[in-house]
């Protein structure tokens, strides 16, 4: 049986609640997967595919409020933006040069949202279709927020020593497009990323 077969055949064996917690078991790996572009940067350790989704679905929330925007669709393109990285891991850069990571992405995509209930189904690949699109405003706050994320990442980086992550700074800026995200932007790159602690800790309860 070819492996498109089998996974059709899957479809019809499973109800909606297993299916339901199938998904969540999957979106638990991206706990376990590393962001792998900041092993380029010589970076050890970096934060996982989870860590970076959960506060990129932040960065969009208060973009889309500022924007004007109602954020549901936009925290759920961002929230969901990498989950297919639970099956195909997460790729930097050099990988996508070689190989065709996007094809990739959206057949992971449909065979993982394959099982769920119709409507949600439907519901989450219209989001994803819109996020790829890119031609609406919540779509392009969403991924504001991705490179967002990743540019404040690098700066806290940058300032606990891995001097590499500031290459991040060159070029992923000229790609914000919403004047909220290129505020925060140039809010970030003069901030010192344990400014916000320490004011916390000289707090008087």
């Amino acid at each position: 049986m070819r492996s498109q077969d089998k996974r059709n055949s899957r479809k019809t064996d499973k109800d909606d609640i297993s299916a339901a917690v199938d998904f969540f078991a999957e979106a638990g790996l991206l706990k376990k997967i590393k962001r792998s572009g900041w092993w380029v940067a010589g970076i050890k350790d970096p934060e996982s595919v989870a860590e970076h989704s959960f506060r990129c679905a932040i960065i969009a929330y208060y973009i889309a409020h500022a924007e004007g925007v109602s954020p549901y669709r936009v925290v759920l393109m961002a929230l969901f933006n990498d989950i297919h990285e639970a099956r195909i891991n997460d790729l930097h850069k050099m990988g996508h040069y070689y190989i065709d990571f996007k094809a990739a992405e959206k057949q992971v995509f449909k065979d993982q949202v394959a099982c769920l209930d119709k409507g949600l189904k439907t519901e989450m690949r219209s989001f994803r279709d819109e996020y790829d699109g890119q031609e609406t405003l919540e779509s392009v706050i969403a991924r504001d927020a991705d490179i967002l994320e990743c540019l404040m990442q690098a700066k806290e980086y940058y300032d606990h020593g891995h001097l590499k992550a500031k290459k991040f700074f060159q070029k992923a800026p000229e790609h914000l497009k919403t004047k909220t995200a290129q505020k925060l932007w140039r809010k970030m790159k003069r901030w010192d990323s344990s400014e916000w602690w320490e004011n916390v800790v000289k707090f008087d309860r």
